[in-house]
């Protein structure tokens, strides 16, 4: 991770510590460096620098679109405007439509005030470090200064709302079988999703029921979607619906419900999904590929079904990363990231529902029971504030408990040490056949820290 871009993307508080004047230096950098490169071809005669760029429903979406906008336009590229939508809709639209480079503004599940920049390379994936390095010395003034277009080189802007309309036209396509007679429950989070759901399950036949589909650029993630899925599971229960699911502000993950308002996580549609891909001869290299947070559950699901399984750092560009070196084409987080990679190169909330519901008509068995397969371990994890969280971790005091813990543990349970990537923070995580005993082995990692004086 850089000084500004993180794991995914350029994020902050706006016009605290992303600021409009950060977003029109990225745009110009992007427009410069990729106008480049540019060659013409039947997409682009001119052999222009095209960009097209999303948003989410925050109400500093629109200052940093035209901000990003007036940047890349100044440095010679076109940007094409697909309004508010989703980010895996931004990485179709590049990828199959010839752009140099997507951008999606949007801080995913974190509060209204909190915006991002999501750069995505002309492949339809999270960008390249090279690329962000540069964009990082070009912030900090290093490379000094970038050269405007002039005339007839100036950059244009397009409304491309008909890519986004696209691509629900392909999420349509994906769907085996019809949803007619299925009561299903969206929760948008009053985010990007907003957008596109409702027509999707629309499209396909369900009887769908929408929550949180009234964005008005303060209530994204406010209490609903998959941050907070309580919300879903009550409204499942209360109507009947055969099966709910949640998404975050920019649709890139998906939580789901049972009919009986249970929580299938990320793990769970990860096995749902794998198994299910096994049995039909589609899931390559017999693996699917997890983060170390997925849960220790799932893995012994996987060992009793015969699936391989590949363990990531947490973030889904890891788990791609690993998809794409391996050839693997099934992968995800606990927290509802999913990628599928035949049809997609980035986690996508609504994609990921329709291959659920995909299991469920194929099989003619309800989410509950296919769901009933992975028996979670309880889990218990806290965060630990240190004065050097690297110390702390590789501290031979703390490495002796954490090995004491886990051969207590044996094949029940496991531990884990985890440094946060953003604060001063040792993640100290359980999963036991119990909660206590979770809870137990984490104080005594805890104390252990204590005792070294890494604890602030």
């Amino acid at each position: 991770m850089g000084k500004y871009f993180g794991t995914d993307g350029f994020r902050g508080e706006a016009n605290v510590n992303l600021t409009v004047e950060h977003a029109y230096q990225v745009g110009r950098f992007l427009g410069w460096y990729y106008g480049q490169r540019c060659k013409a071809s039947l997409q682009n005669p001119e052999g222009r620098c095209r960009v097209a760029i999303g948003k989410d429903t925050r109400r500093s979406s629109y200052m940093f679109e035209y901000s990003l906008v007036a940047g890349l336009t100044a440095s010679g590229a076109d940007a094409y405007l697909l309004h508010v939508t989703t980010t895996p809709s931004v990485s179709y639209v590049v990828r199959t439509e010839e752009f140099d480079c997507g951008i999606m503004i949007s801080a995913s599940h974190n509060p209204y005030y909190d915006n991002g920049i999501k750069v995505i390379n002309g492949r339809g994936e999270k960008l390249e470090e090279m690329v962000i390095q540069e964009i990082e010395r070009y912030l900090d003034g290093e490379l000094g200064e970038i050269p405007f277009a002039m005339k007839d080189k100036i950059g244009r802007t397009t409304d491309y709302a008909a890519g986004r309309n696209r691509y629900i036209g392909y999420l349509i396509s994906m769907a085996t079988r019809s949803f007619k007679n299925r009561k299903v429950a969206l929760d948008c989070a009053n985010g990007s999703a907003s957008s596109i759901a409702k027509n999707v399950f629309d499209a396909l036949g369900a009887e769908t029921y929408v929550l949180n589909n009234s964005p008005n650029g303060l209530n994204i993630n406010t209490k609903c979607g998959s941050t907070h899925i309580e919300v879903l599971q009550q409204f499942v229960k209360e109507n009947g619906c055969d099966v709910g699911f949640a998404y975050d502000g920019d649709a890139d993950r998906c939580i789901a419900v049972d009919e009986n308002g249970e929580v299938v996580d990320g793990d769970k549609i990860l096995y749902i999904c794998g198994k299910y891909m096994k049995e039909n001869g589609g899931l390559l290299n017999n693996t699917v590929v997890t983060t170390i947070m997925s849960n220790f559950g799932l893995y012994k699901a996987f060992d009793r079904e015969g699936i391989s399984y590949e363990k990531t750092a947490v973030g889904d560009k890891y788990v791609y990363e690993n998809m794409v070196k391996y050839g693997n084409c099934l992968g995800g987080e606990q927290s509802g990231h999913i990628i599928f990679s035949k049809h997609a190169t980035t986690g996508d909330g609504i994609l990921t529902s329709l291959k659920v519901m995909e299991v469920m008509l194929e099989k003619k068995e309800a989410l509950g029971k296919l769901a009933s397969e992975v028996e979670i371990f309880p889990q218990v994890l806290k965060n630990v504030r240190v004065h050097d969280k690297q110390q702390a971790q590789d501290d031979p005091q703390v490495q002796e408990e954490v090995e004491k813990v886990s051969k207590k543990l044996g094949g029940d349970g496991r531990i884990l040490l985890r440094q946060s990537g953003t604060e001063p923070v040792v993640r100290v995580m359980v999963e036991a056949s119990s909660e206590e005993l979770c809870e137990k082995y984490v104080d005594q990692v805890i104390a252990v820290m204590k005792n070294q004086g890494h604890v602030q």
